[in-house]
Order: C-alpha cells, then structure tokens, then sequence
C-alpha cells in the first residue's frame, strides 16, 4: 500500500479511513443481506427459532464447537501452507485468516482475500502468498468435487434429478477446453501471471514439500468433514429424520453443484440456498427449514469469525521490515 510523498499524518489519516471502511463495508453488506433477504423473511426465521426453541443451549454449544473447529482447520491449513516461505504462530494465522475473511467478505468470489492476507507480508513475498492462498482454496475445491461427484451419483441412483445430459456434456468440454488451454499456456515461456513466468509457476508448486501439501490436503478434508456435519447436525435438530450417509449424499452434492455455478460471493448464500432447496425438496423437505439452515451456516461460519475479523483489520498495521508480519 502506497501513499506516495504525503506527510506522515496525512498517509496514517488514510490508512485509518481505509480500515474503517473496509469493517464499515463488511457490516453493511452483512445487515443488507440480512434485512433484504427476498428468500427468507428474518422476522418469520427468528420467530420460528423462538417458538420452535430449536436452539437448547446444549445445540447452540455444539454448533459453535463445530465453527470454531471448521476455522481452526482452516487456521492451521494457512499456516501450514505459508511455512514454505516464512514460520509464523497460529496467532498470525488467525490474524490473517480472520481479517482476510472480513476484507473479502463482500468482494466478488472472495477475490479480496488473495490481497488481504498478501498484505500481512513484505513485498518480496507478496506473490508468492497469493499463490499459496490459491493452492489453499484449490484443495478445498478438489476436496468437494471429490466428495460431492461421489455423492451425485448415489442420488441419480436414487432420485430422479432430471439432468440434462446434453447440457452436462457442453459444460464439460467448455472445461476440457479451457483446460487445454491453460496446459499449452504452461508450456510457453512467454506465459506469464502476474510476473510469474511459466517456468517460475512450474518451480514454485513444485518446490512446495510433499509433507506441506499432504498435510494441507489433509486439513482440507476434516474442514469439509466438519462443516457437513454441521449442516447435518441443523437437520437434525430441524427435525428431519435422516441417516448420516443418507443426509450426507444430498449435503455434498449440494456444496458441489452450488461451487460449480458460476456465481459471486455476494450472491453466494443465494446460490446455496436455491440449490440445496431443489435438491431437498426432492425428499420432500420443505423450503424454509432449508433456507433457515443455510441462513444459519452462514451466520456461523462467515458472519462471526468476520465480527472478530473487524478487530484484526482495525488494529492492522503494515510490515516494516522483512522480519515483521
């Protein structure tokens, strides 16, 4: 972050006002989504919640549990992934997990998040975060593809989902394609992201350790494990009798069809919402007991960890020197 030959007053003025709109944004885009959500009425949803009394203290303890296990994974998945440039605590890890996630929250695709956490570091390293971050969220999408294909099938098994095959199989060759694309891409020296030439892109996944990656793959996993279970548990206390595998087929081919859709992140509770409604009316349950769990995941799982975000991102400061985060 540059502020050129303004006084010292003037720059700290600045980067003051930048973090407080960047908490203001955040908070706004949360209230917005809450007050004019055209899916789900909050009045009814919290009406419903206190006369139902869903929500034991023993249920609402469990629940927290699992978010605070969800963004500890998630925690110790960043700070695994940055140990191949710089050691740091997992007080650091959560400092960037939490404030990235509160700077991002209202960008596209949480496209904010890949700048957010580059700016805990010195600039020397700020590529390579970026793109240590995108391993991270590429992981934890091989992760749901890999759950959510294998729950996909087992519910054409069982359903009638009323695929378009024709439509399916456009949508696949646009991947290849692109795919394609991108490996001859890599094969060019003239290939180049964001001053990384192909060669150096090449080397740097490559230089990342086996361990590292195993161990972050792995984290990825518990994390998609965790917050299924979630998803599950609300099912549960919603009163909605099914097995775990059962539960658990709709529920991944539900966060695999929701990542595939093209979509921002701002809409993203919608698009969730609208996919797991159709796959869950399939069994017959009904609209608002999905939409509510969703709502409640959400709130969960982005809503508060970027409430202590905000303190992070207000008390933020950038590094000085090489040895400072």
């Amino acid at each position: 972050m540059n502020f050129g030959g303004l006084p010292y007053k003037t720059k700290q003025f600045f980067f003051v006002l930048i973090k407080l709109s960047i908490v203001v944004g955040a908070f706004y885009f949360i209230y917005n989504k809450l007050a004019n959500n055209e899916d789900l009425d909050v009045h009814e949803f919290i009406q419903y919640l206190s006369q139902t009394g869903v929500f034991s203290i023993k249920n609402a303890g469990i629940l927290l549990i699992l978010t605070i296990f969800n963004w500890f994974f998630e925690i110790l998945k960043w700070k695994t992934l940055v140990r191949y440039i710089k050691i740091i605590s997992f007080k650091n890890a959560l400092e960037q997990s939490l404030g990235a996630l509160t700077a991002s929250l209202f960008t596209p695709n949480r496209i904010g998040e890949y700048g957010a956490k580059a700016i805990y570091f010195n600039t020397a390293m700020r590529k390579k975060v970026m793109l240590l971050n995108l391993t991270g969220n590429m992981m934890q999408m091989t992760v749901t593809i890999l759950f959510g294909s294998i729950g996909l099938y087992l519910m054409h098994t069982m359903y009638d989902l009323h695929i378009d095959y024709f439509t399916i199989s456009k949508f696949l060759l646009i991947i290849i394609v692109i795919i394609g694309l991108v490996c001859f891409a890599l094969q060019q020296n003239r290939f180049r992201i964001k001053g990384f030439s192909s060669d150096k892109l090449k080397s740097f996944f490559k230089d990342v350790s086996l361990s590292i990656q195993m161990t972050a793959f792995g984290i990825s996993v518990l994390r998609y494990l965790i917050f299924s279970f979630q998803f599950y548990f609300l099912l549960d206390i919603f009163g909605v009798n099914f097995t775990y595998l059962h539960a658990m087929t709709i529920i991944t081919s539900m966060y695999l069809l929701a990542s595939i859709i093209p979509s921002i992140f701002i809409f993203d509770v919608v698009i969730k919402g609208s996919v797991a409604v159709y796959l869950f009316s399939i069994v017959g349950i009904g609209e608002f007991t999905v939409l509510s769990i969703i709502m409640i995941m959400w709130l969960l799982n982005f809503v508060l960890p970027s409430v202590f975000g905000s303190y992070y991102v207000l008390n933020f400061n950038l590094p000085k020197t090489d040895d400072d985060l």
